[in-house]
């Protein structure tokens, strides 16, 4: 077949045809969490190039599934013989990769002394270093840190002040040898600042102590390393590996599930045994994290458990401010106090979308000549405050408005209790998630003490012919939308 930019609308009819024949393959379940997300982007001679939206899928679809879609491709092109699946970045695919680069066998290094995980500008497919003659300090050169996440450049506030504060604290103790809260896990909603602590951690030890062996992955790097190491029969070495760190930094722990979280909360035994330092960062209280283990979840909740609230308008506004500041002093343009004030004012949502509303004013003003004035702020800003305004609705917020309206312990909605007094604010709980989050059936079904996804698709259309047949009913949920969307 020959190169295009863009799949041909044959190789588009193409892959429908195949997702089809996965789906019908594996089953809904199964085509849903590995192969939904997959998008088609060439098919080029013999090789057909899909991407994933994360490296751990890209690595997984590879591992395990590489067969089984080249079958599904070659009943319509027998003449496939190649798949290749590459990461998309902001909804665009990394360029196609003409040899990709393989992870060495286990056998040709038994021990993993060090490790360096692959920055994410680097291949799909990330891959432990395994190098035997590398010192400690070199666990840290080549992860995926950024460099520009120091303690200089957080800005600090109300709401992430003692974060902030034990952040500083273990990065002191860590240099020092020594170990004052462990494990410690800081959560937040997304954009607050979580990761950034990591990385500021990360740094402040490596510059105290170059010989440190500081290891950083993301749940996604974790759950590829381990599963990659029992695939290669390697698991001891890994376990071996991660029992040498010095200071171990997980971050986005809510992804983090089945066998990797168990072999996770093993790891974080060993460490706590050893004395050595674990930092945890996710997006919801450890008791919240239910996908995880209870010995997991009851390890994590031992040690000191830090949350960072909602950004406040002062917080907001230093923010901004400081953004505006590197503007300046970069580009000489000037940021009036009303137009910061004015940002900090309407942009509640969170770090992220005020860097990127100063990005956008920049853009503006280079694109246009326009000077940065609150109307150019009104006009460019428009569609992100637009976007933020509706509150992020998580199911543990569903979860304790239901089980307080409907007067049902939060551990009754999850149990296998059927009488009628559970069950309906259970289905309405399950409604709720579906309409008012983009979890899926089975995310959903999970969540809710491990049903399937059929029984949630139950329980929606339940309470959908419900509201129709009972206006009362309808007026109730609607009132429960609206304290969740406050």
């Amino acid at each position: 077949m020959a190169q295009s930019d863009n799949p041909s609308e044959p190789q588009r009819d193409l892959w429908i045809r195949v997702r089809a024949r996965l789906k019908a393959s594996v089953g809904e379940d199964v085509f849903t969490s590995w192969f939904a997300r997959l998008e088609l982007e060439e098919i080029v001679d013999d090789l057909v190039h899909l991407s994933a939206p994360t490296r751990f899928l890209c690595s997984w679809i590879q591992s395990n599934y590489a067969d089984r879609i080249l079958e599904a491709v070659q009943q319509d092109a027998p003449d496939i013989a190649r798949l290749q699946v590459t990461m998309r970045v902001n909804g665009q695919a990394r360029p196609r990769i003409t040899q990709v680069q393989d992870v060495a066998p286990s056998s040709e290094a038994p021990a993993m002394a060090a490790a360096a995980i692959v920055a994410p500008q680097a291949l799909s497919t990330p891959r432990l270093i395994r190098d035997n003659t590398a010192t400690k300090g070199d666990a840290l050169s080549g992860s995926a840190i950024d460099q520009r996440m120091t303690f200089e450049t957080f800005v600090a506030g109300g709401p992430n002040e003692m974060a902030l504060g034990v952040a500083k604290q273990i990065a002191q103790a860590a240099a020092n040898n020594t170990v004052t809260f462990n494990p410690v896990y800081i959560h937040s909603t997304v954009g607050l600042g979580k990761s950034h602590l990591l990385n500021a951690i990360a740094h402040a030890t490596q510059q105290a102590d170059s010989t440190k062996n500081i290891v950083y992955l993301t749940a996604d790097h974790f759950m590829y390393h381990f599963i990659t190491a029992v695939q290669r029969q390697s698991a001891l070495a890994f376990k071996e590996w991660l029992r040498r760190v010095d200071l171990l930094l997980i971050d986005d722990m809510q992804f983090l599930q089945g066998k990797s979280a168990t072999e996770f909360g093993h790891t974080l035994g060993t460490l706590l045994t050893g004395a050595k330092q674990v930092v945890v960062a996710g997006d919801a209280p450890p008791r919240d994290l239910e996908m995880l283990d209870e010995r997991v979840r009851s390890r994590l909740s031992g040690g000191l458990v830090v949350p960072i609230t909602t950004f406040d308008v002062e917080l907001r506004r230093a923010i901004v401010q400081r953004r505006a500041d590197q503007a300046t002093a970069r580009f000489g343009m000037h940021f009036p106090v009303p137009v910061i004030d004015y940002v900090s004012r309407v942009v509640v949502s969170h770090g992220r979308d005020l860097d990127g509303a100063v990005n956008r004013l920049v853009a503006a003003n280079q694109l246009t000549g326009e000077l940065i004035t609150v109307p150019l702020a009104e006009k460019t800003l428009g569609d992100l405050i637009r976007s933020r305004e509706a509150r992020r609705v998580r199911i543990e917020d569903i979860l304790k408005i239901v089980s307080r309206h409907y007067k049902v312990p939060r551990n009754e909605l999850l149990s296998a209790r059927r009488s009628r007094d559970v069950v309906r604010p259970r289905q309405i709980a399950m409604y709720l998630a579906k309409a008012l989050t983009s979890r899926s059936l089975p995310e959903i079904g999970r969540r809710f003490g491990g049903r399937d996804h059929t029984t949630v698709l139950h329980s929606v259309r339940k309470v959908e012919q419900m509201i129709k047949d009972d206006v009362e009913l309808g007026q109730e949920i609607e009132l429960l939308k609206r304290m969740l969307e406050e």
